[in-house]
Parts: structure tokens; sequence; C-alpha cells
């Protein structure tokens, strides 16, 4: 398949999700963004949105990201947000039918994948879209998971296995016509 329109997913970068594990990397993605809207690029912003009677309600006895302010994302992204799209899940991936008439209409076939959780919701989104004959990227560094490095590396470690080795990637990996500020090397 060839490589069409590239998008950066900026996965669930919510108050609820940010913790001390994670909060490194709220900076990182602030950054990425910025510099990737002024190069012109497309944005998605995902949000999960837990609900009652959940599988995570269910199965872990989990019932938090089901109101404001956890399901808010991290202020420091609002600036950016009206240049991008929002897309709501009640699931790990942002591959729900909305998302995916999304990407048909947007014409995005090239998925550079950042936020948290590296090991759940960034993993199933870039396998996802490695599933659906899309180019995924997993930006290793620019993605954390809440409960820390070891989770986070985890993460790091399945994608390999499941998108491609070099498909987990570092931010000075992407290419420079994407992010403005950088220079070819």
């Amino acid at each position: 398949m060839t490589t069409g329109r590239p998008v950066l997913v900026v996965t669930d970068m919510q108050n609820g999700f940010v913790r001390e594990q994670s909060a490194h990397i709220v900076p990182v993605v602030v950054d990425l963004v910025r510099r990737w809207q002024e190069a012109g690029g497309d944005t998605l912003f995902t949000r999960y949105l837990n609900y009652p009677g959940s599988p995570f309600e269910r199965f872990f006895d989990w019932q938090r990201l089901q109101s404001p302010p956890d399901i808010d994302l991290v202020s420091e992204l609002h600036p950016h947000l009206n240049q991008g799209a929002m897309l709501d899940k009640r699931i790990y991936s942002p591959f729900t039918p909305e998302g995916i008439a999304l990407f048909q209409e947007r014409g995005w076939e090239e998925f550079y994948f950042c936020g948290i959780a590296t090991e759940s919701c960034v993993l199933k989104g870039a396998v996802d879209a490695f599933e659906h004959n899309f180019t995924p990227w997993l930006i290793a560094d620019a993605s954390a998971s809440h409960a820390g490095a070891e989770a986070h590396n985890a993460g790091l470690l399945v994608a390999r296995r499941f998108i491609g080795p070099r498909q987990v990637i570092s931010r000075d990996q992407i290419p420079a016509k994407l992010v403005l500020g950088r220079t070819k090397r």
C-alpha cells in the first residue's frame, strides 16, 4: 500500500491519565503537536470515555474517566484543539465506526501515534492501523504509561513484535517535512 496523508494521533492526553509516571510526557507531546500543526499537519485528539457497566468497571473495578475533569484533555493542549479533529471513544483504539469514517473522509493512511498509555491505547491504535493496512508509527519518546516505565517498555516491546521493529520511532526520526523546526539530515 502506498503511504497516504499522515496524521498525528494524540492519544488520551486526559487529566485522568496524567499521573506522576506519565506527567513528563505532557510538555513533550504539546511541543510535538505545536510543531506538527505549524508544519501544516493534520492532528487527531482522542479521548477515552468510560461508562457505567463498561468492561473496565466489570473486570478491573475501575470507574474513573466517566466525567470532567478526568475526561478533559490537559489544559496545555487546549490552544491546539481547534486545529485538529476530536474523537471520543469507549474502547482502547480510535478504530471505531466514527473513527474509520473520519479516516476515510480525511484521507489519512499514515498514523503517527503518541500519548498515554503506551501499553494499551497507544499500542492498540497502532496495531489496529496495521491490521487495517495503514502505515502505523509509534513515537516512543512521545508516549508514556501512567503505570510507569516498566509498562511503557513492555508496550514498546509488544509494538515492535506487532507492527514491526522499524515502526517504533523517536521524535527525531519523524520526517523533517512533517515537523516544523527540524532540519533534514
